[in-house]
């Protein structure tokens, strides 16, 4: 099968994700580099290919589009089901599941938010920019991280003793998140201890 995956160079977290997926799993694809701050992503040509503008998305061999980083993986992991990224058996599959669920709805949805409205770079796109209500962001994004760093504790990875794409997701929320300036609790042991861990993996340079 051929396909062609649309990527993006860091600190875009997104297509990093997919990077990550693709180093464990020891896969490559063919890939175009899209630039996010030249504008390419809003382009005509991106656009005919992803009318949202957004990076990654993954072009099959009959024409149809895949978007949405995870969305992405789920389908490589259809593929190539060796080895499991997204859970093992039915309880290890929900859990999984449940945690990708919580960090982009509970930690990076605030995080997006503080991106959004408060950072530099984004104001020359986000018109108007709220930045008291992109400032009121911070402290969700900083009890999120200490729920996590509780549910952590005792754990190896974030949705059980594997390595998942629940830990590919977070470690990248968290990275682009100390990217805008937003760092880890000092009082968060366990969440540092998995940082390290996870960073040291190959596939964290992806």
């Amino acid at each position: 099968m051929h396909v062609l995956l649309y990527d993006a160079p860091n600190p875009a977290p997104n297509p990093r994700r997919v990077r990550m997926f693709l180093a464990e799993k020891g896969l490559k694809l063919q890939m175009k580099s899209v630039s996010i701050p030249a504008g390419e992503h809003r382009s005509s040509e991106y656009l005919a290919v992803n009318p949202l503008g957004q990076v990654p998305a993954l072009q099959l061999d009959d024409g149809e589009v895949i978007t949405e980083s995870v969305a992405i993986c789920r389908f490589l992991e259809a593929l190539n089901p060796d080895p499991p990224l997204f859970g093992k058996g039915a309880k290890g599959i929900a859990e999984v599941d449940m945690w990708l669920r919580r960090v982009e709805l509970r930690l990076m949805m605030p995080i997006a938010m503080v991106w959004a409205h408060t950072h530099p770079f984004t104001a020359r796109v986000v018109k108007p920019q709220y930045k008291d209500f992109g400032e009121s962001n911070r402290p969700r994004v900083d009890a999120e991280l200490r729920r996590i760093d509780a549910a952590l504790a005792g754990r190896s990875f974030i949705a059980g003793k594997d390595y998942s794409m629940a830990d590919i997701v977070l470690l990248t929320t968290i990275d682009f998140a100390s990217f805008i300036g937003m760092s880890l609790p000092d009082d968060a042991p366990a969440l540092a201890d998995w940082h390290a861990r996870v960073s040291a993996r190959a596939s964290a340079a992806a």
